[in-house]
């Protein structure tokens, strides 16, 4: 079968791998239908991520079970199934409380040995393990395009919103509209925050959070701290999310945040950095970070895609053959795309 394998910095290809096969009782194999280009992607693409040369990378899929062990009985051969980004165990201490993203045997798709060695779904087929926890069946009526952003993109913005504790009449901001933040945008709306603001420089994804529901706010042309708080009464909004992944978004978050607020942080972060912790405790704000908890979000996010409540597909900017795979990386990196979506 073909698959998308890293190879080296800022250079992926498409190669010849080896068809998968079932070794285990709660495996399942997927004929990838789409598989997505994720910002998360770039982090190996640039050497970020350690990946070894030849291991198959992507971890978003949408496709059909052709074969299931059998201990797998929550999806069956022919069943159209999404993929989460990785995998839980469900009987591991963390998985019985929960929290799946910390389950203690997780694999993530196409992230090499150190996060559990799992060859990625940028590819013809893909292995699944624990199928019971890591497919579900994709709903009538729902497109390929917007089912994928539900087991990482949509799961992840959901899981702001929600590990951020919003209630109805909340406000919120949104620092970063890229794909997750964008989600983030559609899930706190969807939630029933009151206002949202969104917060960028790119004029696209401004325009793009606007038709969602949010009030833009440009990152440098505007003055963002100063625009919230005459928005909300100088008190800043109830939840701030960073869906950037930096530092500075961080600290912005926390100079938006009304006192006894929450920041919840969602961008891949790494290394060490310096955030203003002062503030933060001098406003008794919640900081809340981590890794997507989209296992314990899926049904939900699902529900609400099918009740239209939420709906990704217009972040979707192009739609590109696997065998482009490496042109594809070219112009997502230079940020020329917003979503890209391979089909085999």
């Amino acid at each position: 079968m073909r698959a998308v394998t890293f190879q080296g910095l800022e250079e992926v290809r498409v190669e010849e791998k080896p068809e998968p096969e079932l070794s285990a009782a709660d495996e399942a194999i997927v004929r990838v239908e789409a598989s997505g280009v994720c910002g998360s992607d770039l982090h190996i693409y640039h050497g970020r991520v350690p990946v070894e040369p030849g291991f198959t990378i992507g971890h978003e899929f949408v496709g059909t079970v052709t074969a299931a062990g059998e201990g797998v009985d929550r999806v069956a051969v022919g069943d159209r199934v999404v993929g989460t980004f990785f995998t839980a165990c469900g009987t591991c201490a963390p998985c019985l409380r929960g929290e799946y993203n910390r389950c203690a045997n997780g694999r993530t798709f196409g992230h090499g040995a150190h996060l559990g060695n799992l060859e990625g779904a940028q590819a013809e087929q893909v292995l699944v393990p624990h199928a019971n926890m890591s497919l579900r069946r994709v709903p009538e009526g729902i497109s390929t395009d917007v089912a994928l952003f539900a087991g990482d993109v949509l799961g992840t913005g959901f899981h702001a919103i929600a590990h951020g504790g919003m209630r109805a009449g909340d406000t919120v901001a949104i620092l970063g509209l890229g794909p997750v933040g964008l989600c983030a945008v559609q899930s706190a709306l969807a939630g029933g925050a009151v206002r949202v603001f969104g917060i960028d420089s790119v004029e696209e994804r401004l325009a793009m959070a606007a038709e969602f529901g949010a009030t833009p706010v440009h990152l440098t042309e505007q003055d963002p701290k100063r625009e919230i708080r005459a928005a909300t009464g100088g008190a800043g909004v109830d939840l701030s999310v960073d869906a950037v992944g930096h530092p500075d978004p961080l600290a912005l978050a926390v100079s938006l945040t009304r006192d006894a607020g929450t920041v919840s942080g969602i961008g891949a972060y790494s290394g060490r950095a310096e955030v203003p912790l002062g503030l933060a405790w001098l406003k008794c704000l919640d900081l809340r970070l981590g890794v997507a908890n989209v296992i314990a979000q899926i049904d939900r996010v699902l529900a609400l895609i099918e009740a239209g409540k939420l709906d990704p597909g217009p972040i979707v900017s192009h739609h590109m053959p696997l065998a482009e795979a490496a042109e594809a990386y070219r112009i997502f990196d230079r940020r020329e795309a917003l979503k890209i979506v391979l089909t085999p």
